[in-house]
């Protein structure tokens, strides 16, 4: 081989391996850097047992990725199926592999955002949890019933209601029945602080009992300006031993939640609820206390009022009285406004 040619063959043999290094190079950064996520989904679930094979099925299923081969060959380099992660992770269009793969691998999923209030059956309050985190609702429900589980945070299955304070909260999407109550129980006793329990102690009452008050109040208040007067009027009844006397313990105890106007025929329902009957308070709330109810009856008003009436004018709010002719009085111009209604039930 002349010069010349010895010549040609060394440029032609660089010029191939910069041309393979330079597809190497190319196809390195693609699998590593380059755009694979689609955008058709905005998150990826992955549920709790899930193994690589699941999670790879599951972006399959859901066009989650352009090129499923370049995601798989660097999962395997980056050791990722022996770190499979539950959870609820964000897609964002154009993310690469490898940083894909690093949130995946890391966990790092993004949390949810739980709220509720003013929920008065277990059965919607599971519902809406179920919603948010990866628990369904008969999981969380059948540990609501269970008087061996609640036991475990000091209630029963009348009144563990009480433990879920209406609120907002962040919490991660895979969250299993079991630790929904562990973190909501930690909620719990950081909004019953050493001076709310002091409040509960200088009205003789324990933070459930509270609570169970406060969910009659609730019920009864539209304002919550208005919450400390019925509280006070509430606790003026449960302390001399009156029976409460609580429309909407009656409307619980009938499961219909519908009515309107409370009759006769409702007041004799035979039921714990049912404190036209029974003396003292129910065996649970009637619905979750609100946080302002709760502190309502820490805070109730003292006053001389035993009875009360919502306004003739339906503007919510109630007229009190400290008489029965007074009572009565006030009754009868409410009840004679819901007749002019046509409000017959």
């Amino acid at each position: 081989m002349n010069n010349k040619n010895k010549t040609k063959y060394i440029i032609a043999l660089v010029s191939i391996l910069l041309l393979t290094m330079l597809v190497v190079t190319v196809k390195y950064y693609y699998q590593h850097f380059g755009s694979n996520i689609t955008g058709k989904q905005a998150y990826l679930y992955i549920h709790t047992g899930s193994n690589y094979s699941d999670v790879v099925k599951t972006l399959e299923k859901d066009g989650v990725l352009e090129d499923i081969a370049s995601f798989k060959q660097l999962a395997e380099k980056m050791n990722y199926p022996e770190h499979v992660k539950a959870g609820k992770y964000r897609l964002k269009r154009g993310m690469s592999n490898h940083r894909f793969i690093n949130m995946l691998k890391a966990g790092n999923q993004e949390p949810v955002k739980l709220s509720y209030q003013n929920i008065r059956l277990k059965e919607d309050f599971v519902g809406i949890v179920s919603q948010k985190i990866e628990a369904d609702s008969l999981s969380l429900i059948q540990l609501l019933d269970s008087a061996v589980f609640v036991e475990k945070y000091g209630f029963n299955r009348c009144n563990v209601y009480a433990m879920f304070i209406p609120n907002s909260y962040q919490l991660y999407w895979n969250t299993s029945a079991e630790k929904f109550f562990v973190r909501m129980y930690d909620e719990y006793q950081k909004f019953w602080t050493k001076e709310r329990k002091a409040k509960a102690q200088m009205i003789d009452l324990r933070p459930i009992q509270v609570s169970i008050l406060a969910s009659i109040v609730d019920g009864e208040a539209l304002h919550e300006k208005e919450m400390p007067m019925i509280a006070g009027l509430y606790m003026n009844r449960y302390n001399s031993g009156t029976p409460l006397e609580a429309d909407p313990t009656v409307i619980f105890a009938t499961n219909d939640f519908t009515i309107r106007r409370v009759l006769n025929k409702h007041l004799r329902i035979e039921s714990p609820y049912n404190t036209y009957l029974h003396t003292g308070l129910p065996p649970g709330p009637i619905n979750m206390p609100s946080m302002k109810a709760i502190d309502a009856v820490l805070n109730y008003t003292k006053h001389n009022y035993v009875y009360m009436c919502a306004k003739d004018d339906f503007s919510g709010y109630h007229n009190f009285a400290s008489t029965l002719a007074a009572h009565q009085a006030n009754a009868h111009k409410f009840q004679e406004a819901l007749n002019e209604r046509n409000i017959r039930k």
